[in-house]
C-alpha cells in the first residue's frame, strides 16, 4: 500500500532521503489546493485558478546563487534589500527568499516542514518556488509526493520550451513517468583542474592539451601519479575526489522502484578497491580525509602539494576559488580521466502557489532563454543549460576565466558536458553516496577492515532508512 505524506515522513525525509520510500501510493496532504490527488502522474491543477496573482513569492533555496541570477536575467526586477531577504519586482510584489544551509539536512527539514502547511497556509506565506539538488531531486519530482507542478500545468512545455536544453538535465528533473516537474539553468559537468606550477616542474609544460594527454583515462592518470609522486606530490587530495566519477557510471539505481533493497553496484566496489590502491601508492594526500572539511580547503592552498581537482564549473568558482591564496592564473583546466556530472540546482514550482505567472516567467527567464543563460555563463562562469550556447560559448575568446589566466573553460567543460550518462536515480542516492564514502572511510584509513565497512554501511543505511530490509553486494 501507499504511504501518506504525514509529518513523521517530510520531516524525517531529511534523513530518509524520501516521500514514498517503498514506492506505494499516498494521498498528498501538501498540495492539491484546487483539484485533489495526482493521477497517473500528473495533478490536474496545482495552481491557483482565480486568475489574480500574489503579492508575495516565497522562495525557498540554501544559498543566494538563485537569487543573484534571477536579479541578472529576470527583467521585471526594481531591486533587493540590503540584507538580500526581499527582493521588489517592477509590479509591486515583492519576492521573499528563505535561505537555509544544505549541511546536515537542514534546508530538506525546513523545506518539508513548509511543505506540511502548504495547503493551510495563508496566501503570502505559501511556497512558490523551491530549489533541490541532484542528489535528492527525486524525492520532490516524485508524482505521488505531489510537491512539484508539472511544467505543463504552468504552460511550459519542455518539447519546445526547454528543447535546447541538455536532455539528461530534463530526465533527472522528470518523475518516473517521465513528467518534468522541475528545470535548471545549470548542467555541470566536470573536469580536472591543476596547478601550472606544478606541472611545470614535473611535466616541462602546463599548456592544457599535454596535460590532458596525462590525464585523459585512468591508465594514463595512473602513470601521472607515479610522476607526480616522484616529485613529492599528490594527484588528487581525497579518495572522496574520485568518487563521482564512478558513482556516475552505474548501471542501475540504489534502490529500484517499489523495493526496499539496496543494491551496490560493481562500480561503487571498484571506487573502493581503486581508492585503497591509490592511497596505499601515495597518490593521495592520507591526512586528507572527504570533501567539504578544513584539510579540503587548505589542500587547494598554494603551500599544497595537491596537484589536481575533479570539479564542474560550480567547484572551480564557489569552492577553488575561494580556497587558493595565491595570484591569478595558476590553476588551469584539461580532461577528466572519464565524463561526469556533479550537482546542479533544479527550480520547481510548488503546488499550491498562488503567483503561477510569476512562478513560470522566472523559471523561463532563468533556465530557458539562451541570451539570458549566456549572460549568466560569462558573468558566473556558470556551464549552462543551453546546448547551442554552450558550444558557442567554447569557441569564444570572451568567455575566458581570469582566474583561469585567461584561459576558456568552456572548451573542456562542453564536450564532456556532451557525453554525459547519468546514472539512474533513486530517492536514496544522498544517503546511499553519503554514508558508503563514511563507511569505508574507516577502512582506507586502517580503522576497520573490509567486512567490517561492509556491515557498518549495512547499519547506517538501515537506521537512515528504516524501511530499507537487505544490501546486497556484488559478487
Amino acid at each position: 500500500m501507499k504511504k501518506k505524506i504525514v509529518s513523521t515522513l517530510l520531516v524525517a525525509a531529511m534523513v530518509a532521503g524520501t516521500l514514498t520510500g517503498c514506492g506505494s501510493k499516498n494521498n498528498s496532504e501538501t498540495g492539491n489546493t484546487a483539484t485533489g490527488d495526482a493521477k497517473d502522474g500528473a495533478t490536474e491543477t496545482a495552481v491557483a485558478s482565480d486568475g489574480d496573482e500574489g503579492k508575495v513569492i516565497n522562495i525557498y533555496s540554501w544559498n543566494d546563487e538563485f537569487r543573484t541570477r534571477v536579479e541578472a536575467v529576470y527583467p521585471e526586477v526594481e531591486e533587493t534589500s540590503k540584507d538580500g531577504t526581499v527582493t521588489t519586482l517592477k509590479d509591486g510584489t515583492e519576492i521573499h527568499w528563505i535561505v537555509n544551509p544544505n549541511q546536515d539536512g537542514v534546508y530538506q527539514q525546513k523545506l518539508d516542514e513548509a511543505l506540511l502547511q502548504q495547503a493551510d497556509a495563508p496566501a503570502d506565506e505559501k511556497i512558490d518556488i523551491f530549489l533541490s539538488e541532484t542528489d535528492y531531486v527525486n524525492k520532490y519530482t516524485d508524482a505521488d509526493a505531489d510537491v512539484a507542478i508539472p511544467l505543463t500545468d504552468l504552460g511550459i512545455d519542455p518539447d519546445t520550451d526547454l528543447a535546447n536544453q541538455y536532455s539528461f538535465t530534463k530526465v533527472v528533473a522528470s518523475d518516473a513517468n517521465g513528467v518534468q516537474r522541475g528545470s535548471t539553468w545549470q548542467c555541470c559537468p566536470g573536469v580536472l583542474a591543476y596547478r601550472r606550477d606544478i606541472a611545470r616542474e614535473v611535466f616541462g609544460t602546463d599548456d592544457p592539451a599535454a596535460i590532458g594527454e596525462k590525464t585523459k583515462d585512468w591508465d594514463a592518470m595512473k602513470t601521472t601519479a607515479e610522476e607526480l609522486k616522484a616529485k613529492g606530490y599528490y594527484t588528487f587530495s581525497s579518495y572522496a575526489d574520485t568518487f563521482r566519477l564512478y558513482g556516475n557510471s552505474i548501471a542501475n539505481s540504489w534502490v529500484q522502484p517499489g523495493e526496499t533493497t539496496v543494491t551496490v553496484d560493481p562500480k561503487i566496489m571498484d571506487w573502493v578497491d581503486d581508492s585503497k590502491e591509490w592511497l596505499d601508492a601515495g597518490y593521495l594526500d592520507k591526512t586528507v580525509k572527504g570533501q567539504f572539511n578544513d584539510d579540503w580547503n587548505k589542500a587547494m592552498g598554494s603551500s599544497s602539494k595537491v596537484f589536481s581537482f575533479l570539479l564542474p564549473a560550480w567547484g572551480i568558482d564557489f569552492v577553488l576559488k575561494p580556497n587558493w591564496d595565491g595570484a591569478d592564473g595558476e590553476w588551469a583546466v584539461t580532461t577528466p580521466p572519464q565524463e561526469y556530472n556533479w550537482g546542479g540546482s533544479y527550480v520547481h514550482a510548488c503546488t499550491g502557489t498562488d503567483n503561477p505567472e510569476h512562478v513560470k516567467e522566472i523559471i523561463l527567464a532563468v533556465t530557458a532563454d539562451e541570451d539570458n543563460l549566456l549572460k549568466i555563463s560569462k558573468d558566473y562562469s556558470d556551464f549552462t543549460n543551453t546546448q547551442s550556447g554552450m558550444q558557442q560559448a567554447a569557441t569564444d575568446a570572451s568567455f575566458a576565466s581570469e582566474f583561469l589566466g585567461g584561459q576558456n573553460p568552456f572548451e573542456y567543460f562542453a564536450p564532456v558536458a556532451e557525453g554525459i550518462q547519468m546514472a539512474p536515480l533513486s530517492a536514496y542516492d544522498q544517503g546511499c553516496v553519503e554514508l558508503i564514502q563514511n563507511a569505508f572511510s574507516d577502512y582506507f584509513q586502517g580503522d576497520v577492515d573490509y567486512d567490517k565497512a561492509k556491515e557498518n554501511f549495512e547499519i547506517a543505511i538501515k537506521e537512515r532508512y528504516p524501511e530499507i530490509t537487505e544490501v546486497k553486494w556484488p559478487e
